[in-house]
């Protein structure tokens, strides 16, 4: 059962439109400022960027791309979480995700490695993809064993991080230890039955996973498993945790995943969230579900790389 705590939390994101003055939540069109829906992901993450104490942050440019280490107080400086951030592909930054993602890596005791990749509209599938294999590769190089690393990610950038793996396996690259996906984004056709019934109850605004997946997808095929690794031959896969929320539109997209990896004999583990919504565990230590997810998440990263 779901704790009065977690439904008066998820209550208040569902409408935090009535904060800003308007009645309904907000519609997305082809007409919506990507720039302004930018600055207000940028906005909104100020309220969750304290940086725990015992974590050092380290800003680098690694093949051009802005990144930032969030090194917790005695990590093991062999071992390393990549966190994929989410977005839709058309926002995420360090900035907006440093709040996050150094909690994350204070749970964990790991350090993490967060990067811009490049965005869409401006920059559509596979420039993401690409970045993604840049800084892959340039930690390999570094001397990272892959059997040290895990790739991790949350909404587009754990839909990304699957991505990613389906590449490395293509592309005969070695592939991590584990994976982490919290609410991927795995289907950018957006034809899961969730799309349509769970509107209500999300935090998204309406139609926006439409408009994210015209402007990533460009001139290309949504059904290209490295922009929807749903179509693409799981096999081979290493290790993979995937928690969903239910009220969210990407629920179908993580359990749809999580039941084909698992018939192609992948080591695969779902969580449902039910009454949670998009990308729950990261709102931990707020209410019981989402700290109860983050700790499990933790767990099964630290089976891998402790």
């Amino acid at each position: 059962m779901t704790s009065f705590k977690s439904k008066i939390f998820n209550l208040l994101l569902r409408n935090r439109h009535l904060f800003y003055g308007k009645l309904k939540k907000e519609t997305f069109d082809f007409n919506t400022s990507i720039s302004g829906f930018r600055e207000q992901c940028e906005k909104g993450a100020g309220r969750y960027s304290k940086i725990p104490e015992g974590i050092t942050t380290k800003e680098q440019i690694i093949d051009g791309m802005k990144s930032e280490w969030l090194i917790p107080d005695g990590a093991d400086d062999r071992k390393l979480i990549l966190y994929v951030h989410g977005g839709g592909y058309v926002s995420g930054s360090c900035n907006d995700h440093r709040g996050f993602v150094s909690k994350f890596a204070k749970k964990t005791g790991i350090t993490n490695l967060v990067y811009e990749y490049r965005l869409a509209p401006e920059n559509p599938f596979p420039a993401a993809l690409d970045d993604s294999l840049k800084i892959y590769q340039w930690i390999l190089h570094e001397g990272f064993n892959p059997e040290n690393i895990i790739i991790a990610g949350e909404s587009a950038g754990g839909g990304l991080c699957l991505a990613i793996l389906l590449a490395l396996k293509e592309f005969k690259i070695a592939l991590p230890a584990a994976a982490v996906a919290i609410s991927p984004w795995t289907d950018l056709t957006c034809s899961s039955d969730s799309y349509s019934t769970k509107n209500k109850v999300s935090l998204a605004p309406f139609n926006s996973w439409t408009v994210f997946s015209r402007y990533y997808v460009g001139q290309n095929k949504a059904t290209n498993p490295y922009i929807s690794p749903l179509f693409g031959d799981l096999t081979g896969l290493p290790p993979v945790f995937i928690n969903s929320g239910v009220d969210d539109e990407l629920f179908e997209d993580g359990e749809k995943f999580y039941l084909k990896a698992k018939s192609a004999g992948v080591d695969i583990t779902f969580r449902h969230g039910v009454g949670m919504v998009h990308c729950y565990p990261l709102l931990a230590p707020m209410f019981r579900e989402a700290t109860e997810a983050m700790d499990e998440i933790v767990g099964f990263i630290n089976k891998y790389l402790r």
